[in-house]
């Protein structure tokens, strides 16, 4: 039995993937903890996991819950640089308080989101073994691939791949107050430095909840990549109460904008505007950011409810609009279900690139979005038999990929050989130096 340790953000698009992959882990003996503040530990106990709580003081609990509103406010480079200084807040405490809570929890091993931007640098101070896990769209950088918080298209031309440049020059700009952090306690701990962005992931193996068929064409991936599609689990998750005696048997539409960039009730309201007159029931999961009296009146009337058990939804869904979050976008294709996507900060434009490039759905900007626009790209989805056909090849690339299942073989695999585990077809000398950032 190998006591594992989780470290991503307490938020949901991070920690239900992650506590599904733990919850997996205990149900083959181990013990998994997941070290954090205190907003993470209602889900992680609903798991069935062990927390382990840290910044009581500086991140009480319901901070999370008041940052995110606050995010959920914002859109494009705001809702970046909020997210940024936010990081930079948790990457400080993570420094100063996980390492001797993990130590304390007697942790064997750790599964690293790969936006905690402390993790592998905790991990080699405490020389631990640990497995990267990305939750978000990869941050894994290639030429020829955009950055995650753009909605280029993909293309391998010089022009695309100097355009990407640019980007990422302006995306490790932004991320300044983070990195340099990072580099400080390195430094102060005695480690090399890190010479790329790859060098914070882990060299045993790369866990991405995507299936291959949901990213762009990649090439330099690391040997120890594994697209693994959702990590999901209906048992790990908190019930959500809903009034299902209120569904009319009509087709049903699904709408949500997540949990955090949830406080856009105009947005609520286009999307209303755009479904009247339809003959189809739209729900709207407002994601626990507004109660459903903070919309009024809504065009259409929709059934709006606070939270929503998404996956259960999903099943009977003929149509998701979103904000393009990988967990929703991700969990409606394994349902066979189109999209529309609505992107507004953070990953979510790299994500509806990949939507457009797929042929799953339409993309629709947020800027001026009104239901006119709304209703063209709905109608157009809902009308089109060609999206519901690529979502449903995507289902089969996911039920195929091996989801939580294989994702736990992995870290298993990884922690109990000490070896790197490579992906299928990946060539033993395609590892590379895998002490290269390794603990001194």
């Amino acid at each position: 039995m190998t006591h594992f340790g989780l470290l991503c953000p307490a938020a949901a698009g991070h920690l239900n993937p992650m506590t599904a992959l733990g919850h997996e882990l205990k149900q083959r003996g181990h013990r998994v903890t997941l070290v954090g503040m205190l907003d993470a530990q209602a889900k992680t106990l609903a798991a069935g996991l062990e927390f382990g709580a840290v910044g009581e003081q500086a991140f009480p609990l319901g901070s999370t819950a008041s940052a995110l509103a606050e995010l959920g406010q914002l859109s494009g480079l705001e809702a970046l640089r909020y997210t940024v200084e936010l990081f930079k807040q948790q990457t400080i405490l993570l420094f100063d308080q996980a390492p001797a809570a993990i130590r304390q929890a007697g942790i064997d091993a750790l599964i690293i989101d790969q936006t905690s931007f402390s993790g592998s640098t905790i991990a080699h101070h405490l020389e631990l073994p640990f497995v990267s896990v990305s939750c978000a769209l990869p941050l894994n950088r290639e030429p020829q691939v955009p950055p995650f918080n753009m909605t280029w298209e993909y293309s391998p031309s010089l022009k695309a791949k100097l355009r990407n440049q640019l980007g990422y020059t302006l995306l490790t700009r932004a991320a300044k107050p983070i990195t340099a952090i990072v580099v400080g306690r390195r430094q102060s701990w005695g480690l090399p430095p890190f010479t790329e962005i790859e060098d914070r992931f882990s060299k045993l193996a790369q866990i991405c909840q995507q299936p291959p068929e949901f990213e762009f064409p990649r090439q330099n991936l690391s040997p120890c990549f594994h697209f693994t599609g959702p990590l999901t689990n209906p048992q790990s998750r908190e019930p959500a109460e809903f009034p299902w005696d209120k569904l009319t048997g009509q087709p049903l539409i699904y709408a949500s904008l997540g949990t955090v960039q949830n406080q856009l009730t105009h947005v609520f309201g286009a999307i209303a505007a755009a479904c009247q007159g339809l003959d189809a029931q739209l729900i709207i999961a407002l994601g626990g950011g507004l109660a459903p009296a903070a919309l009024g009146d809504l065009p259409g009337n929709p059934l709006v409810v606070g939270y929503a058990p998404q996956l259960e939804l999903l099943q009977r869904a003929s149509l998701t609009i979103t904000h393009a979050g990988l967990n929703t976008v991700l969990e409606s294709l394994g349902n066979g279900v189109p999209l529309v996507a609505i992107p507004i900060a953070n990953d979510q434009p790299g994500v509806a690139a990949r939507i457009a490039w797929t042929g799953t759905g339409e993309v629709v900007p947020l800027r001026g979005i009104d239901g006119d626009q709304l209703r063209v790209a709905i109608t157009t989805v809902l009308g089109n038999p060609s999206y519901r056909e690529n979502s449903l090849r995507l289902q089969a690339s996911i039920r195929q990929a091996g989801g939580v299942t294989k994702a736990a073989d992995i870290v298993e695999r990884a922690i109990g050989t000490g070896q790197p585990v490579l992906a299928q077809g990946k060539p033993e000398g395609e590892t590379g130096d895998l002490m290269r950032s390794a603990p001194a």
